[in-house]
């Protein structure tokens, strides 16, 4: 065709990676320039004659031919923000989206997928204590887990602390059966989730076992001092200001931090301040601590939890 241009791939199968389930990453790269693209055999056609749409067409597949080589999961997102540093000329952008990744011992890689999810990645690299901030969807509690488990099993830390708050609902923590880490179980099941693709049901049960991970609510961290661990609070928008500062307080010589939550899924009584959002206010600018705010644009988890956040959030705004 004269008003196209073609791309040839090394083979097929780098093609349909690339084109995603059902097309769905093809039709991002459409959406984004504007024109139609088909796929043939090892080939991919951008249908326009425009030379500037044809150039954002060429960089963009040559950086998921990168991506590919690397080894990362190709999707909408992770296509949106590499076009959006193109077009915006955001190289460090790129830069930090290219070279940041967490690497467990083991050789399994971990590679952000949006621009915050690379600076929360360099913001737990070079900080005591990391909040990151933002709805669910957003990686901040898979990334938080990657990190915890690259320092533990790589022997920089001693042990891996995980807590959150316990906010009942209508069920007293007492009255559930079980020892203490069956009762926590439910509270912590998206940090489990997020272990299970990294480690195997036996290693970390193991590892419980042997104590490298342990599990407590964050009453429990009253009168310790975690020190030389990587500790996890997870939820956090769920403390309250006194529970914010003595977990903070807690953190002991050769420990590292990170605490996760969203504001908009707050389950405290009214009368209560988040401990998180406190927190927020008063913590920036001590050097040492970092924060790192997601928010739509970085939910990476399904393209629909995206939208459903976006809706709640016009309608809190009524």
């Amino acid at each position: 065709m004269g008003n196209s241009f073609t791309i040839v791939l090394e083979d097929h199968d780098k093609l349909t990676e690339m084109c995603g389930v059902n097309d769905e990453n093809l039709k991002t790269i459409e959406d984004l320039i504007g024109s139609k693209i088909y796929s043939q055999g090892n080939e991919i056609r951008l249908d326009s004659d425009n030379v500037e749409k044809q150039s954002l067409f060429r960089e963009i597949i040559r950086k998921m031919q990168q991506y590919q080589q690397e080894g990362r999961f190709i999707d909408s997102v992770l296509i949106k923000t590499t076009t959006d540093s193109i077009v915006n000329h955001h190289a460090l952008d790129r830069a930090l989206l290219e070279r940041k990744s967490i690497i467990l011992p083991g050789g399994t890689k971990v590679y952000p997928r949006s621009v915050r999810q690379a600076a929360y990645i360099e913001n737990i690299e070079n900080n005591e204590i990391v909040f990151g901030v933002g709805p669910a969807g957003t990686g901040k509690t898979y990334l938080a887990v990657a990190a915890a488990l690259r320092e533990v099993l790589s022997k920089n830390k001693k042990k891996l602390i995980i807590t959150r708050p316990v906010v009942e609902a209508g069920e007293s923590l007492g009255f559930l059966p079980g020892d203490l880490t069956q009762k926590l179980n439910p509270y912590l099941k998206p940090i489990y989730d997020a272990m299970d693709r990294f480690l195997s049901y036996e290693m970390i049960a193991k590892m419980e076992e042997n104590r490298l991970i342990e599990i407590a609510p964050l009453a429990y961290m009253r009168g310790r001092s975690l020190n030389d661990s990587f500790i996890i609070l997870d939820e956090a928008q769920n403390t309250t200001r006194a529970q914010m500062k003595m977990f903070l307080t807690r953190i002991g010589e050769g420990s590292q931090a990170i605490i996760t939550g969203d504001v908009t899924q707050i389950d405290l009584s009214s009368d209560d301040k988040s401990g998180l959002i406190h927190a927020v206010d008063i913590l920036k600018g001590i050097n040492g601590i970092s924060f790192t705010f997601f928010d739509t644009r970085d939910v990476v988890r399904k393209k629909i939890m995206k939208y459903i956040i976006q809706a709640y959030e016009k309608d809190s705004g009524r």
